[in-house]
């Protein structure tokens, strides 16, 4: 092995999102096996000034702000019959410095961390490639187009949905076929894909979790109000689909049920950049809405329950494995669940259906050894099966 060429669709520092968790530790650990270059989009300004902090541990580093309107993107998939995905973080400059690279002679590696970077990886590249998927991402977006409303407005999404699946897959295929391994975060995901697909060279590599970090009983600052007993959160990345659909759904639908057995019940919905139908669900009763927190370990810290009413879910859940980690009772739905290894009424409680999600959480405010058990469990579960040392151990093998 000379050196190894990482293309990112986002620069892993910090890592305070799901995608960036994952890429921030799958980098950390090709660093201890080679030099690494870096190229990589960055989503403002913040994150382009941590990546430049990252620079002088690097071969070389390459960020580029993305800045690209969806309409524009939408108009280049549209003209070049290619999928969204891929046109929203198309770049001349990005492959200009990816072609230099490769020229040079040095890079016998290539890692893609997700799918829309693998479009930078030339057809004659002679080197060894690792895909990693993460998630299905087709899939996803079929989910999209399957569940979107009816109306007339949601017909148009719908038909844009189905489209972005359709090419997705054929894309995913395409590039499956080229690469010596193919990653997802999950064996179930990676079971998918292959039967999707007929691609052979798959495997799950799942995440981890720093339980050093993500400790109950770990030094960190309080930066928070006193919390309102009892404390229902949930945490995620609040402009992203699956997790506004969750809230909007539990705070709609499970809390009132809630609330009608448990009158002082409070729903925090804690991640940065809500959209405006995520703050307008603050007007609800008990619903609060945080934004961005300095800490999330604190709002976990200060939860009664702690849940993942995903409805549409790729893969595994950090947010499930950071708030076992933290020694709460976690209530996911079945779609949250699915990548976790862990078992239903032992180490988390899995839901059926929104009914489901408010009777168990009912269950587990009224009963206070309930939930410490629960979350015991749960720390002690992750804590022996969630290193990423040990999640990562595979790479050895495959580069």
């Amino acid at each position: 092995m000379r050196e190894i060429l990482f293309l990112a669709h986002r620069v892993p520092w910090p890592a305070d999102r799901g995608d960036k968790i994952r890429s921030f530790h799958i980098l950390n650990k090709l660093k201890t096996l080679a030099p690494v270059h870096v190229a990589a989009f960055a989503d403002d300004a913040r994150d382009v000034g941590f990546a430049e902090a990252e620079r002088a541990g690097l071969a070389s580093l390459h960020v580029e702000l993305r800045d690209k309107p969806q309409w524009l993107a939408g108009i280049e998939a549209l003209a070049k019959d290619k999928p969204v995905s891929l046109t929203s973080f198309g770049s001349r400059t990005m492959q200009d410095w990816v072609d230099e690279r490769i020229a040079s002679g040095s890079i016998s590696h290539i890692f893609v961390f997700s799918g829309q970077m693998a479009q930078y990886v030339p057809a004659d590249f002679d080197g060894r490639l690792i895909m990693d998927f993460v998630d299905v991402d087709s899939a996803k977006f079929e989910s999209y187009a399957d569940e979107g409303p009816r109306n007339v407005g949601g017909g148009f999404m719908r038909w844009i949905n189905a489209r972005e699946g359709k090419k997705l897959a054929v894309f995913e295929a395409e590039i499956a076929a080229r690469a010596d391994a193919n990653l997802f975060v999950s064996d179930a995901e990676a079971a998918l894909f292959r039967d999707r697909s007929g691609a052979k060279n798959v495997s799950g590599v799942s995440n981890g979790i720093d339980s050093v970090f993500y400790d109950p009983a770990a030094s960190y600052k309080k930066l928070h109000p006193v919390f309102p007993d009892p404390l229902i959160v949930f945490t995620g990345q609040m402009d992203y689909r699956p997790n506004i659909e969750a809230v909007s759904d539990f705070a709609q639908n499970a809390l009132p049920i809630i609330r009608a057995a448990h009158p002082d019940t409070t729903f925090a919905i804690v991640g940065r950049n809500p959209t405006e139908a995520v703050s307008a669900l603050s007007a609800l009763p008990g619903v609060q809405v945080t934004g961005a927190v300095d800490d999330v370990r604190t709002w976990l810290a200060g939860a009664d329950v702690v849940v993942a009413p995903l409805r549409i879910a790729r893969g595994i859940q950090n947010k499930v494995l950071e708030a076992m980690a933290m020694a709460k009772p976690v209530v996911a739905s079945k779609a949250a669940a699915e990548g976790i290894d862990a078992k239903n009424k032992k180490h988390f409680r899995v839901a059926k259906s929104v009914a489901d999600e408010a009777k168990i959480v009912i269950e587990l405010l009224s009963d206070v050894d309930a939930r410490l058990q629960l979350g015991a469990a749960a720390r002690a579960h992750v804590t022996a099966h969630y290193g990423w040392a040990g999640q990562l151990a595979a790479l050895d093998a495959l580069l």
